[in-house]
C-alpha cells in the first residue's frame, strides 16, 4: 500500500464480512457507543489551523470530517429506522462531497457536529441494543449500489467507518507532530 492509499485507507478498505456473529455485532455497538468520546476527546482542543488542516493532500480538512461524520451518521440512522419500519425501503443516497463543501461544514466550530454525533450515537446505541437477530436481518436498497444491505452488515460498515475516520486524523496528528 503507498502512502497516499495508506493515509485515504489507514485501516484498509471496507469489505463486507459474509457472516456476522453475535460477538461481532456487540462489538460494532460498542465501537459507535464510544465514538463521540473518542473523537471528542483527540480533537476538542484542536486550533482553527490545525481543523482546518488536510488529513491528506487533496482530502478533506478535519472541519470536514467531524462535519462528514455528523451528516454520514445521521443518514445512517434514518436508513436504519426506515428498515425497522418499512419493507426494504429504498434510500435516498446523496452527494457527500457536496455536503462537505456546504457552509456548515466547511466553516462551522465543530462543537455542534460533535453534539449532534454524541446525541444521535446514544439513541442509534440505544436501537440497536433493542433488536433482534431478526431485525438486524431486516434491508434496505441502496440504489447506487444497486443492491440490498442488510443493518446487520450496515453496523459493520459504520462501525469501520468509525475507525477508519478516526485513524486519519490520528495519523495526521502523529505526521505534525501535535
Amino acid at each position: 500500500m503507498d502512502n497516499l492509499e495508506h493515509k485515504k485507507y489507514p485501516i484498509g478498505k471496507f469489505e463486507g464480512p459474509q457472516n456476522i456473529s453475535d460477538q461481532e455485532i456487540d462489538h460494532h455497538i460498542k465501537v459507535l457507543k464510544d465514538f463521540p468520546a473518542r473523537l471528542k476527546n483527540l480533537v476538542e482542543h484542536w486550533s482553527d489551523e490545525q481543523l482546518d488542516t488536510q488529513y491528506r493532500e487533496g482530502g478533506w480538512r478535519v472541519r470536514q470530517l467531524i462535519n462528514h461524520l455528523a451528516d454520514s451518521h445521521m443518514n445512517s440512522y434514518v436508513r436504519l429506522k426506515l428498515a425497522l419500519t418499512e419493507d426494504n425501503p429504498t434510500i435516498k443516497t446523496y452527494d457527500e462531497a457536496a455536503w462537505a463543501e456546504l457552509q456548515d461544514s466547511f466553516t462551522i466550530e465543530i462543537k455542534p457536529a460533535l453534539q449532534m454525533l454524541k446525541g444521535l450515537h446514544k439513541r442509534w446505541v440505544y436501537e440497536l441494543k433493542s433488536m433482534t437477530n431478526m431485525e438486524f436481518e431486516r434491508t434496505f436498497f441502496h440504489p447506487e449500489q444497486n443492491r440490498n444491505i442488510s443493518l446487520k452488515e450496515n453496523l459493520a460498515f459504520y462501525s469501520w467507518h468509525c475507525d477508519h475516520h478516526y485513524a486519519q486524523i490520528v495519523n495526521l496528528k502523529k505526521e505534525k507532530g501535535w
